[in-house]
C-alpha cells in the first residue's frame, strides 16, 4: 500500500511538472522577438530593430511607411492586447472580451456610436498619407501573426485576438477622448438640474470657476468667490436633504498632468528646453511605449527624420518627444468640448440598434435614440430627453496628421501642424532649436454659432437656440516667445476672460499646481534638465499650509483627548508629502473632512429638489468658497447641523483621528502607507490576489499627491516624465511608471520603473543596442 501512496504521489508530481512546464511554454511563446533576421511582407527595403537594456526600441529605415510598418508590427508584439483594449474601450466592445460584466460599460460608450461613425469618415480620420497608416496596420497584423502563441492575456480569458484595422488605430485615439474627456458630461449636466431648482446665489458658489491660487497665461486670476450675505442665501432656511459624500472622492476626481518651457535666454548656452509630465491611470504596462524612428524623408529638415519620444501602440506616431528641431509636451485643456440640449418628446429621433457581443452569454440589442443634436443620453418621465454633441462624435475628432511633428523644422512649422491637429484638446508646449518656445490650444473644440455658448456664458442653458455645431482645430489661442521667457499649464485655467467665454470651462483643476511650477520657474534666471526635472518632483505642500496651521488651531482650543492625540501626530510639519510624514496624512485628511462637509451642505437643497434627478457636479474650485467661508464663517452659509464653524471644525478633526486610529497608533500613519502604488495589469484583478502579485509593480510607498507638480495617487500619476532640449536630446530625461512590454516574462516587463519611483534621471535618448533585429522584404 505505502508503495502505491508513494506511485500515486510521484506521478502527481510529474503530472503537475508537467502542466508547469506546458504552462511556461505556453507564456513563452507569445514573448516578442528580439534578434536574428526576420522576413516582413510588404518592405521596400531592410529595417534594423534595436533594442537597449530598457527595451526601448530605435527602428531605421528607408522610408516612412517601412518605419511605421516596423513600429506596428513592435508595437503588436509587446502590446497587442493593450491595444485591443483601447478600441474595445472606445467602441464599446469590452464585453466580446469580459463577458456579461463590461455590458453596463460598453452602454455608455456605444451609445456615442464610434465604431459606426470612425467607418463613415474613415478616410478623413486617416489623413494626408494614409498609405503609411495602412503600412503600420499590416506591420500590427503580420507582428500579430508571427507569434508562436496568441498574447498571453487571451489565454486567459479563453479567447482569440481579432485582426486590426485602420479603423482600430483611429479608435484607439478616440480612447484617449474617452479617457481625458467624460463622455457621460455628467458635471455640465449636474450644473444645469441645480441651476434650475436652487437660489441664483447657492448656485453662484456652486459654479464659482477659480480661486486666488489660479496662475493663467494670459488674464488675471479670478480669485475666491464673494460670499452672499443672509438676504440673499441662508443655508438654515432652505429645504435640505443630506447624502453621504463619495468615499476618497479626491482621488477618484485626480487630475493631472504639467508641462512648461524655458526659452535660450534663460538657458547658459541659448537651448529652449521643455518639459512634460502627462499624469494619467497607472497600468502595468506603461501607457506609452518609447521608440526612436530614423528614416529619409524629402519634406524634413535635413531630408531626415530623427524623432524619440512617446508612442502610443494602436496609432502610427510619436506623440510627445523631440525630433532634434522641436520638442512638444501636452497636458489636457479641460476646455468645454461637449453639450446638451434638451430634446421634446415629438422630437425627430434616429434609432440605430446597436449590438453588443457577449462572450460567454447572449448578444444585448441596444437601441441608441439620436436627434440631430447627438445621442440622447437621458430620457425623462414625460418622454423628452437630455441629447449631448460631442467633439469626439464628429468628422475630424482624429486625424492621424498629427504623426507630422516628426519632420516640422521649427515653432512655425510645429504651430502649422497643431493647427491641423486631429487629437483630443490639449495645452500644447513646444520649443525649438533657435531656443524660441510657444502654447497653443490645438485638438477638435466646438465651432459654436449664434445662439450657443459654453455652460456658464450661455443663458439659455438647454441650447435651445443653438444649432449643432461643427468642430474645428485652426485659428487657436496661442502665445508664443512670451516676454517672460516661460510657459506653464497644468490644467488648470490658462487663458483669459474674453477667450473663456469661447472655449468654456470642462472642468479645469485648481491652479494651486499650477501657480507653484510658475513660482519655481521664476525663482532662477538660469536653467538646466536637472531644474525642470525637480520642478517635476516637487512634492512640497504649499497648498496645504494654511490648512495645517488651520488644525493646530482648532486642535490648541479644544481639550477633547482625541484631537489631543491628533495633534501630537501632526505636530511637526515637514510641509511635504513625503512618504513618511504623518503629518502631511492628517492635514490632507481633516482638509477632506472640512470640504466634505461643506459639499454635502451647499448640495442638499438640490438634492432635496431634484431626488433621483440629483447628480452630484465635480467641484474643482471649491477651495475659492471654502476658504472664504472658513475665514468669514458666516452664519448663513454654516452647515445647518453644527451650531458654530468651531463645532465644524472640531468634528472634522475628531473624525480625521478616529478614520487614521482605526488603523494603529497614529504616530506610525504615514503618508506612503496611504499612498503606496497599486500599478498592475488590467486583468489583474480577475485572478487571485496570490497570482495577481506577479502581474503588478512593487507596491512602493509613493511620494507626491495632487496639489503639487508631482501628482501621484497609488493609481493615478505620470504616465511618463520628459525634460530635453531639441538638439541636445542626449542631455535629456525620461520616466516611465512599468517597462515596454506587456508580457511579464519580458525583461522589459518593469524596467526603468525603479527609476521613476526614485526619481532618478533615465536617459532621453535610447542606449546602446542589447539586442538587435533586422527584418528583410519578402519577395
Amino acid at each position: 500500500m505505502r508503495r502505491t501512496w508513494r506511485w500515486i504521489l510521484g506521478a502527481l508530481v510529474v503530472i503537475v511538472l508537467l502542466a508547469v512546464l506546458v504552462l511556461w511554454l505556453l507564456l513563452r511563446g507569445s514573448l516578442a522577438e528580439l534578434d536574428g533576421e526576420r522576413p516582413l511582407p510588404g518592405l521596400a527595403g531592410k529595417v534594423t530593430v534595436e533594442r537597449d537594456a530598457l527595451g526601448v526600441v530605435t527602428i531605421t529605415a528607408g522610408n516612412k511607411a517601412d518605419a511605421l510598418r516596423a513600429l506596428g508590427r513592435i508595437h503588436a508584439q509587446e502590446r497587442y492586447f493593450e491595444m485591443d483594449l483601447m478600441r474595445r474601450s472606445a467602441a464599446g466592445e469590452l464585453s466580446a472580451l469580459f463577458g456579461a460584466k463590461a455590458i453596463e460599460a460598453d452602454k455608455r460608450m456605444r451609445v456615442h456610436r464610434l465604431r459606426a461613425r470612425t467607418e463613415a469618415h474613415l478616410q478623413d480620420a486617416l489623413g494626408s498619407d494614409p498609405a503609411a497608416v495602412r503600412a503600420y496596420v499590416d506591420g500590427v497584423n503580420q507582428g500579430l501573426g508571427s507569434l508562436a502563441v496568441r498574447p498571453w492575456a487571451y489565454l486567459l480569458l479563453r479567447q482569440a485576438p481579432q485582426p486590426w484595422q485602420a479603423s482600430d488605430s483611429v479608435l484607439a485615439g478616440l480612447a484617449m477622448y474617452a479617457d481625458l474627456q467624460d463622455p457621460g458630461n455628467p458635471s455640465e449636466l449636474a450644473l444645469q438640474r441645480i441651476r434650475a431648482v436652487v437660489p441664483p446665489a447657492l448656485y453662484a458658489l456652486l459654479a464659482h470657476d477659480g480661486s486666488e491660487w489660479d496662475a493663467p497665461l494670459a488674464g488675471t486670476p479670478r480669485g475666491n468667490a464673494a460670499l452672499p450675505d443672509a438676504s440673499q442665501l441662508d443655508l438654515r432656511t432652505l429645504k435640505a436633504s443630506t447624502g453621504a459624500a463619495a468615499e476618497d472622492a479626491e482621488d477618484a476626481d485626480a487630475v493631472g498632468s504639467n508641462n512648461f518651457a524655458v526659452a535660450g535666454a534663460l538657458t547658459a548656452d541659448g537651448r529652449a528646453i521643455v518639459a512634460d509630465d502627462m499624469h494619467l491611470g497607472l497600468r502595468a504596462p506603461s501607457l506609452w511605449f518609447r521608440v526612436r524612428l530614423r528614416y529619409p524623408d524629402p519634406q524634413a529638415a535635413g531630408g531626415q527624420v530623427d524623432v524619440s519620444g512617446f508612442s502610443l501602440p494602436g496609432v502610427p506616431a510619436v506623440i510627445v518627444g523631440s525630433n532634434g528641431h522641436v520638442a512638444w509636451g501636452f497636458t489636457n485643456s479641460y476646455i468645454d468640448t461637449a453639450d446638451f440640449r434638451s430634446e421634446p418628446a415629438g422630437a425627430t429621433v434616429t434609432v440605430h440598434e446597436e449590438r453588443i457581443v457577449v462572450a460567454g452569454g447572449t448578444d444585448v440589442q441596444f437601441p441608441v435614440r439620436e436627434t440631430a443634436w447627438g445621442p440622447i443620453l437621458h430620457t425623462h418621465a414625460d418622454g423628452s430627453g437630455d441629447a449631448l454633441r460631442w467633439v469626439a462624435q464628429l468628422p475630424g475628432a482624429v486625424r492621424m496628421d498629427f504623426a507630422d511633428m516628426a519632420r516640422a523644422a521649427d515653432l512655425h512649422q510645429a504651430l502649422q501642424i497643431a493647427d491641423h491637429a486631429g487629437i483630443p484638446a490639449q495645452n500644447l508646449v513646444v520649443g525649438d532649436r533657435s531656443g524660441r518656445i510657444a502654447w497653443r490650444l490645438i485638438g477638435a473644440r466646438p465651432d459654436r454659432g449664434p445662439g450657443c455658448a459654453p455652460l456658464g456664458f450661455n443663458e439659455n442653458q438647454g441650447n435651445q437656440g443653438c444649432a449643432p455645431w461643427p468642430i474645428r482645430s485652426d485659428a487657436a489661442p496661442s502665445l508664443i516667445d512670451p516676454p517672460s521667457h516661460r510657459l506653464w499649464t497644468a490644467n488648470s485655467r490658462v487663458v483669459d476672460e474674453a477667450t473663456l467665454a469661447t472655449v468654456g470651462n470642462g472642468g479645469y483643476d485648481l491652479g494651486a499646481r499650477g501657480r507653484q511650477i510658475r513660482d519655481l520657474l521664476a525663482t532662477q534666471e538660469r536653467f538646466d534638465e536637472h531644474d525642470l526635472l525637480a520642478i517635476q518632483l516637487d512634492e512640497r505642500a504649499v497648498f496645504l499650509q494654511r490648512w495645517w496651521v488651520l488644525l493646530q488651531e482648532v486642535i490648541e482650543h479644544s481639550d477633547d483627548p482625541a484631537l489631543k492625540r491628533l495633534g501630537a501626530a501632526s505636530a511637526h510639519w515637514e510641509g511635504r508629502a513625503a512618504i513618511n510624514s504623518t503629518s502631511y496624512r492628517a492635514v490632507r485628511e481633516f482638509r477632506t473632512q472640512v470640504l466634505d462637509t461643506l459639499t454635502d451642505a451647499l448640495l442638499a437643497p438640490a438634492r432635496a429638489q431634484l431626488g433621483e434627478d440629483f447628480l452630484a457636479p465635480r467641484l474643482a474650485q471649491l477651495e475659492g468658497v471654502a476658504w472664504p467661508m472658513l475665514e468669514q464663517r458666516p452664519a448663513n452659509l454654516l452647515p445647518p447641523a453644527y451650531t458654530s464653524w468651531d463645532a465644524l471644525l472640531a468634528d472634522a478633526a475628531r473624525r480625521t483621528e478616529a478614520e487614521l486610529s482605526t488603523q494603529g497608533p497614529l504616530a506610525h500613519r504615514s503618508w506612503g502607507e496611504r499612498n503606496t502604488a497599486a500599478i498592475c495589469h488590467p486583468v489583474a484583478r480577475a485572478l487571485p490576489a496570490f497570482a495577481s502579485r506577479w502581474l503588478c509593480m512593487p507596491a512602493d510607498p509613493l511620494p507626491g499627491d495632487r496639489d503639487m507638480p508631482r501628482v501621484q495617487t497609488p493609481t493615478f500619476g505620470a504616465s511618463q516624465r520628459m525634460v530635453v532640449s531639441p538638439g541636445h536630446e542626449a542631455d535629456g530625461i525620461v520616466h516611465m511608471p512599468g517597462g515596454q512590454s506587456g508580457h511579464p516574462l519580458s525583461p522589459y516587463w518593469g524596467a526603468g520603473h525603479e527609476d521613476w519611483v526614485h526619481g532618478r534621471p533615465t536617459p532621453f535618448l535610447p542606449g546602446k543596442a542589447q539586442h538587435t533585429m533586422t527584418l528583410v522584404p519578402v519577395h
